[in-house]
């Protein structure tokens, strides 16, 4: 009929879908590895932007709804009122595959019955049993080809449900306030992202058997009390005993799943903060706390992970044993009852029971199971989606969330307009104004309007993963023109003709292939060529030397942007003269107008503008010297394996876990569970006097063998896990710092989110299953060639198909799993990314844009997603076809009943086995690619010895003497050398300057001597060569105040004083030196209050102030302060520069500064050029010379400030400090080199 011709025709297109489309795929992956050109373009009805945005309606439905009847919005309900209607119908096809699985064995048993009764002149008997072989054919045939139509579409269920959910934690990321990204972290973002959605992949996949399992045991009951009567309800009381008890087993899985999620977040953020911060880490020698912060978190992870896999190993006992316990309780009351035992009997009920065996012992455990984690998972989305939001259109006043006074107040009774420019003076509250003024802080009070487009400068370069030409253009279309004329401005055009591809290059994660100054410019200039009405510049000039800074002052904000309104935040006072109006802010903001300002202002502005110079049209001119290329490296691609998973890998998985001898007792194991339960059956053969004692014993050692040798696996296998993880991140810690250059920080958390996740969960889960399977489909061969030998005659062809197809899918699957991996990465670099810049981006309105390419991500990520689930059905679908016909064909052969009894009962057995088997086997090793990443990073290129044989004194270094003997410095081994034939001494107690045009390698210079990558030629410090010490013994013998301030999500104190060696009055003494201790004094809990993320509830200036606690604290005898006061106004420096002048007198200090009045007042200034040392003399000296660098740089700062500098330093020559030239009793050897 036309009905049924188009339900054929809907199967066949249905059928074709799941396998012909991929042939070409792999007959390209069979012949070489497949890249990501290979892959085929993402389905419109997976696009991440569309199922997103539908969800997302969804829920806002539900928040309205919610918020008129005053409660709280449930996001589970969003979810199933989306997917509801789609999913309800696979539910259809869920009971109909079932159906035909209980319609199997009844007609086995009609079958049975007449081969027990045969009568070769029975014609009517043969008809009828050739009816009942062809209906056990077409079950079988059936069940191959639905049951992968029907697994297929729930997995894609579960892929839209988890790429929705992505879309929308995005967007919600994008647009959360300042206090609520204070509730949250990015570890916590990227574990939402990587480990919380994935549940609803396998979620999809079970749960319709929490309403289909019931039903099924019902009917099933009901064939059962046909076929032996009363004695079924020992065996079916004992599967509805199962239901409750999986049933709680869900809930703990919930209680373990919820406590191990709140560990994920801890140890994932703390892991991004850990490899955003390595470079700070390394050189306060902070490795070892961070390794026991995260083996702290780590190990309550494992504990609750442990406990969890217990229960899956309790599970799967069960669901191993549960079918022989059932037989034998069912036959041992059937022959109490006065029965017969009968091959068609036995085989029917061993059969029937084996129907729902997986439906009930796996199946609806699996549901409850999934469907718990979920409901933890949905909780933490709804959570995290309930965050406050920044409110859309604000033009208001705003205060810090973390601040209980008002950082920001509006005058009283007064209103300002912004003029043409507005430079900003500190001390402190600039950054909020600007902040103020882009409504990213939260209500207060009063108005301000803007109107107009802004456009923004942040204080700390941003530059996001791409090229620097995608950097600049923000989203904008490429005008040639004025391209050149933005570049030009920003100091960049020379940068961008000695980079490898120019403006194409690409920067790595963080901006780390690009030097400070490089990221101040890309960030400057990405603000220029957007077309707004106000430009917010945020102390743009703070990260680039005098002369640079000049350049980009008068050809860029004075030049390109001349007629533009401008707000300048500075420090930098010698440009004020050129504003319009200034406002001068303290702890309140006071505009004062007009320029010039009055008395009310700093002391020390008023001194620099007391005597003006030149009028501002006369400034000087950007020196024409070419700039020297500075420091730059090129992101790498991420690799992937070729090839098969090597048995090597195997081997190292598994040792990891366990010893040699635990993983013989752990064969030993197997190898008797499995023959216990291969004979169970076999057994009923016996005669009844036996068949109690036989099957009794044999069904108890099952049931012990199963349960022991699950929850060793499960043991070994988690253990495997912890010990690589631990393996990683020593590896990560002890890494080169080159290596974070160049890797994303996404690539790294992918390895410890979702690899991790994966080798975690779904590895030991599968890995068991597959072993026990293989083992059991060995055993089911073994005792069926015992019993009926021709069967090899068909086993062995087919198992030799079999491994074929195996090794033929596992060429392309490994290649699109891999690919899955590599692919998954820029999702999360992707986000880390967005997150670090959200300020500028919303300042840009460039939320929009930022969620497209987290779309492009996510669709280049289902491309190979959808790729492995269809693959995987191609390959289950051929074994589930083979199998069939395997079945068949014994089906049609005429034996003896209790020989076709047994054949057939474990053919059919063998069907799903064999297939599931291999498929389990090849998931292994799709898997296991999780396990070759993770492990790729246990074998990383790893720095020197933290400690070595060669121990320094406990006084060292007693003097602080330094010395450079012949030192060239590569970041890596390939790289640029950076710092060329450098030869110089700094004396005991001697203050240094280190200056120097950007990228003249003045930083390389910190990091060769802390030995960031180890440099040649040799480094000495009070005479011991550093080459020949432990690298945490040189580190922690030496004090830095880094460029960039760090401060971790921990408590104050720990961030002061990791290592738990200092009192709590040192502590409070150490903020007090550095006029920090009021503010401490006023957090909630004082020191033990835990600090934001990255420590955004502390100003720049303030993270610096910590850092030179630190150093305070740790009262070594060198100190290196590295731009330590770029970002921080006069006032905080000279605060800084007073405090080290006192605390560390008796030290040896370089200091490295962009602001000369910073370094004027050293004993000596080293000048550098394009990493060579071009002077090293006495200030006042330096400057006896027109021609040399240092002195053009003092006059590069303006007339006033140049004789300023010039009178500083005459007065350090007239009165020089004797402290470093008292030291002639010192046995020491100088490398001193003439200048």
């Amino acid at each position: 009929s036309p009905a049924i011709y188009q339900v054929l025709e809907t199967i066949h297109s249905k059928f074709s879908s799941v396998t012909s489309w991929l042939n070409p795929l792999f007959r390209i992956g069979y012949k070489r590895s497949l890249e990501e050109e290979d892959l085929y373009n993402v389905l419109p009805e997976f696009r991440s932007k569309t199922l997103g945005l539908t969800l997302q309606s969804y829920w806002d439905e539900e928040c309205l709804k919610s918020a008129k009847e005053l409660k709280k919005p449930s996001f589970c309900k969003a979810v199933i009122r989306c997917y509801w209607k789609s999913y309800s119908l696979l539910g259809i096809f869920t009971f109909i595959e079932e159906a035909t699985k209980i319609v199997q064995p009844v007609l086995l048993g009609y079958l049975l019955r007449y081969f027990e009764t045969y009568d070769p002149n029975d014609y009517h008997g043969l008809e009828l049993a050739c009816y009942y072989a062809l209906g056990m054919s077409l079950c079988l045939l059936l069940l191959a080809v639905m049951h992968h139509i029907l697994f297929f579409n729930t997995q894609k269920a579960g892929m839209k449900i988890r790429v929705a959910m992505c879309n929308m934690i995005f967007r919600k990321a994008l647009c959360l306030s300042n206090s609520a990204r204070g509730k949250t972290t990015t570890g916590q973002i990227v574990n939402l992202l990587s480990n919380d959605v994935s549940k609803f992949d396998d979620l999809t996949i079970f749960l319709h058997y929490l309403w289909v399992g019931p039903i099924q045991v019902a009917v099933v009951l009901a064939l059962l009390w046909g076929e032996i009567g009363p004695s079924c309800l020992v065996g079916i009381a004992l599967l509805i005993f199962l239901m409750p008890l999986q049933t709680q087993f869900g809930r703990m899985f919930s209680v373990y799943r919820s406590r191990t999620a709140v560990l994920t977040d801890q140890r994932i953020r703390t892991m991004n903060e850990v490899v955003t911060g390595m470079r700070i880490i390394k050189m306060y020698a902070w490795e070892k706390p961070f390794a026991a912060l995260v083996s702290e978190y780590r190990t309550e992870e494992i504990v609750n992970l442990m406990k969890s896999s217990m229960l899956r190993a309790a599970n799967m006992a069960t669901f191993f044993s549960a079918s022989k316990i059932i037989v034998l309780l069912t036959f041992a009351v059937y022959v109490m009852l006065g029965n017969t035992i009968t091959a068609s009997r036995v085989f029917v009920t061993v059969s029937l029971y084996g129907a729902i065996r997986l439906t009930v012992t796996l199946f609806f455990s699996s549901a409850l199971e999934r469907l718990f984690e979920s409901l933890v998972s949905i909780e933490r989305i709804q959570t995290f989606l309930n965050l406050e939001e920044l409110p859309k259109n604000t033009n208001v006043f705003f205060i810090w969330p973390s601040r209980l006074e008002h950082i920001l107040k509006s005058c009283q009774g007064s209103s300002a307009t912004i003029p043409t420019e507005t430079a900003v003076l500190p001390p402190f509250p600039q950054s909020s104004l600007l902040s103020a003024i882009l409504g990213e802080l939260p209500l207060d009070k009063g108005v301000v309007k803007v109107k107009g487009q802004l456009t923004y400068a942040c204080q700390q370069p941003w530059v996001f993963p791409g090229t620097i030409r995608d950097n600049i253009l923000f989203g904008k279309e490429l005008d040639p023109a004025k391209y050149e004329k933005v570049l030009r401005a920003c100091a960049l055009k020379r940068d961008m003709e000695l980079l490898p591809d120019g403006d194409l290059t690409l920067i790595g994660d963080r901006g780390a292939t690009l030097s400070g100054g490089q990221k101040a410019r890309v960030n400057l200039a990405r603000a220029v060529y957007q077309d707004a009405d106000i430009y917010l510049l945020d102390d743009p000039l703070s990260a680039v030397d005098g002369e640079v800074g000049r350049h980009l002052f008068e050809k860029c904000i004075c030049g390109i942007l001349k007629d533009k309104p401008r707000i300048l935040v500075t420090h930098q006072l010698q440009y004020l003269k050129v504003a319009d109006q200034i406002l001068v802010l303290k702890e309140v903001c006071r505009p004062l107008l007009p320029c010039p300002i009055t008395e009310q202002s700093t002391r020390h502005f008023c001194s620099c503008m007391a005597k003006p110079d030149q009028t501002h049209t006369q400034l000087l001119t950007y020196s024409k010297r070419l700039l020297w290329l500075e420091h730059t490296q090129t992101a790498v691609e991420e690799g992937r394996s070729q090839g098969t998973i090597s048995t090597d890998m195997y081997y190292k998985y598994l040792r990891a876990g366990a010893n040699i001898f635990v993983l013989v007792v752990l064969f030993v194991v197997n190898i008797v569970a499995q023959v216990t339960h291969a004979f169970c059956i076999p057994s009923l053969e016996v005669n009844a006097k036996h068949c109690a004692d036989v099957f009794s014993g044999l069904t108890a050692a099952t049931l012990l063998f199963g349960l022991v040798r699950a929850m060793l696996f499960f043991y070994v296998l988690v253990k495997s896990t912890e010990t690589l993880h631990k393996r990683m991140f020593d590896t990560i810690l002890r890494a080169p710092v080159h290596f974070f250059d160049v890797n994303p920080i996404g690539r790294v958390l992918n390895r410890f989110s979702k690899d991790i996740g994966q080798m975690d969960v779904l590895l030991p889960i599968t890995f068991v299953d597959a072993c026990q399977v293989i083992l059991q489909t060995i055993g089911v061969i073994v005792v069926s060639a015992m019993v009926v030998p021709w069967i090899l005659i068909l086993v062995v062809p087919f198992l030799i198909i079999f491994l074929f197809l195996r090794r033929y899918f596992l060429q392309t699957s490994r290649d699109i799993k891999r690919l899955e991996g590599t692919t998954r990465s820029p999702v999360f670099s992707h986000l880390s990314s967005s997150l670090q810049g959200l300020w500028t981006i919303r300042a840009f309105r460039a939320e929009q844009r930022f969620q497209n390419v987290f779309d492009a991500h996510q669709d280049l990520h289902s491309e190979t997603w959808y790729l492995f689930l269809t693959s995987s059905r191609w390959f289950a679908m051929r074994l589930d076809l083979l199998c069939a016909v395997f079945v068949i064909i014994l089906i049609y052969a005429y034996l003896g009943a209790g020989d076709v009894g047994l054949a057939l009962s474990y053919a059919i057995t063998l069907m799903g086995m064999f297939q599931w088997g291999v498929r389990q086997s090849a998931e292994v090793e799709n898997l296991m690619t999780s396990v070759e990443r993770v492990m790729e990073y246990t074998e990383l290129e790893s720095e020197a010895p933290w400690e070595t044989e060669k121990r320094p004194p406990l006084d060292w270094p007693s003097q602080g003497l330094v010395t450079f003997d012949g030192v060239n410095f590569s970041y890596s081994a390939d790289g640029p050398v950076v710092l060329r034939n450098m030869n110089a001494t700094f004396l005991p107690r001697e203050k240094v300057g280190v200056v120097g045009r950007t990228g003249a390698g003045k930083s390389s210079l910190v990091s060769a001597l802390f030995r960031l990558a180890e440099p040649q030629g040799k480094i000495y410090v009070d005479g011991i060569l550093t080459s020949e010490l432990g690298l945490h013994d040189l580190r922690q013998k030496m004090s830095i105040i880094p460029q960039d301030p760090v401060l971790f999500t921990d408590t104050m104190r720990k961030n002061l004083d990791p290592f738990n060696q200092h009192s709590d009055e040192e502590l409070w003494n150490s903020l007090q030196e550095v006029q920090l201790k009021s503010v401490v004094e006023e957090l909630p809990a004082k020191m033990e209050t835990l600090l934001a993320e990255s420590g955004s509830n502390f100003s720049v200036g303030q993270r610096q102030l910590v850092c030179l606690a630190r150093a305070i604290l740790r009262k070594n005898r060198i100190l290196i302060i590295d731009e330590a006061t770029a970002n921080v106004d006069p006032r905080t420096d000279e605060l800084i520069q007073r405090t080290i002048r006192e605390k560390f007198r008796d030290c040896t200090v370089l200091t490295i500064a962009h602001r000369l009045n910073t370094i004027i007042d050293s004993d000596r200034i080293m000048v550098l050029d394009a990493g060579e040392i071009q002077a090293y003399d006495a200030p006042y000296t330096l400057l006896q010379d027109p021609e040399g660098i240092f002195y053009k740089m003092v006059q590069q700062t303006g007339q006033q400030e140049a004789e300023d500098l010039l009178a500083s330093a005459k007065q350090v020559s007239e009165n020089p400090s004797t402290q470093y030239k008292n030291t002639t009793n010192v046995n020491l050897v100088i490398h001193e080199t003439p200048m």
